[in-house]
């Protein structure tokens, strides 16, 4: 785990109380950065994220966010699985598959990059100022 004024990045475990630490971590780093403003909106969409990864990848989950890349917030999400996420359209009766549409709807841009040992899911947040 690393965490410098703009840069935070941190590893957990595929195992149910990941999403939970994740959660914790990213409203804690934003509200030390002075960005609450953007704290819920970012702890609902790494949610997701990690909830996803948790779902499908078995190994080590990494979150990554940067906030001095401008005026906006990257947040990174990755996991050992190559394939990208699939976006689909979620009915009113279903219980699941709004993530990618909410990640979507309330980012500025996302998107998703495979690496060496997997992929990341991406999102970024527009700053205030």
């Amino acid at each position: 785990m690393a965490s410098t004024p703009g840069f935070a990045e941190w590893s957990f475990p595929a195992e149910p109380g990941a999403v939970r630490t994740a959660r914790t971590l990213v409203r804690t780093t934003l509200e030390e950065w002075g960005l609450g403003s953007v704290t819920d909106v970012t702890v609902l969409l790494v949610s997701e994220l990690v909830t996803n990864s948790l779902r499908y990848a078995s190994g080590p989950i990494g979150v990554r966010m940067y906030s001095h890349a401008g005026p906006t917030l990257l947040v990174e999400v990755s996991d050992p699985l190559p394939d990208p996420p699939t976006e689909r359209v979620a009915h009113p009766d279903d219980e699941g598959g709004r993530g990618l549409q909410l990640v979507a709807c309330a980012s500025r841009r996302w998107g998703t990059r495979r690496g060496n040992t997997g992929k990341t899911v991406w999102f970024e947040l527009s700053l205030p100022g």
